[in-house]
């Protein structure tokens, strides 16, 4: 089988698709034939994203706000008009700000855990049907973070939400087994993204340190000494994705150069 059809005819709904990791996951995924469809709030970055995909096999599905449910249930009618029932779903949205726990307040970790973590629950729950009725061959796929699986300081919300991924993940992946539907998260390292952009500038503006010196600090925490890329993220999530996957259930991929050995 080419690579080019690897997946065809199925069609993938991936969220936080307009950048960074969503949008190496939907090149990655409609250069193997999938048909993608392409979702966040905002609708010019998911047409550049859809731009890059083969003709015909993507669409954009913007306003999709996934702490919403009706924005959700709204978009998943828009993907299966257009595709057919969602086959693969990978939950991709998030944010990570920074701050430490003393500064954290309610507010902010209501935010982070309902973007991060019952998002994950909104969009798995609306597009449940959907895998059911694909079975054999559907795939949730979400993306967790190595801070779902370790602690990191100042971004204390953010691992209780990836955590919380990876337990989800889990027992999604127990619940489904057999309907022949697989249930597999993601973890990647430190990753040249526009949240990693973001965690610069904040280092920068609390330390003074030069932008250079604090991406080299965070390259530090991979033996590899470098940030993963996107695409290395979005290689990973096409394997799980694929044929050749189809006993990988209930596991935490970790994209990360060995930084966190998941046992």
């Amino acid at each position: 089988m080419s690579a080019a059809a690897l997946l065809a005819g199925r069609h993938a709904l991936i969220t936080g698709a307009g950048g960074g990791i969503g949008s190496a996951i939907a090149r990655a995924l409609g250069g193997a034939g999938a048909l993608v469809s392409v979702a966040g709030r905002r609708r010019e970055p998911l047409d550049a994203v859809a731009a890059l995909l083969p003709a015909g096999a993507a669409l954009v599905v913007d306003g999709f706000d996934v702490t919403d449910g009706k924005a959700i249930a709204h978009g998943l009618d828009c993907a299966r008009a257009a595709f057919g029932p969602v086959s693969i779903p990978v939950n991709n949205a998030g944010e990570a700000p920074s701050a430490s726990f003393e500064k954290t307040d309610a507010d902010l970790w209501a935010r982070i855990l309902a973007v991060d973590l019952t998002g994950v629950y909104n969009v798995t729950r609306a597009a449940l049907p959907d895998l059911k009725r694909n079975g054999s061959g559907a795939r949730l796929i979400n993306i967790a973070s190595t801070a779902g699986l370790t602690g990191y300081a100042y971004v204390a919300a953010y691992c209780a939400a990836k955590h919380g991924v990876v337990g989800l993940t889990r027992a999604l992946a127990l619940e489904l087994a057999r309907s022949g539907v697989t249930a597999n998260a993601v973890c990647p390292g430190f990753t040249e993204t526009p949240l990693i952009d973001r965690a610069v500038e904040a280092i920068v503006a609390k330390t003074g340190r030069s932008a250079d010196a604090a991406r080299a600090e965070l390259a530090q925490a991979n033996p590899q000494r470098r940030l993963v890329t996107p695409e290395e993220v979005a290689d990973a999530v096409l394997w799980l994705a694929s044929p050749a996957a189809t006993s990988i259930n209930g596991q935490a991929i970790v994209v990360a150069g060995g930084e966190v050995m998941a046992g």
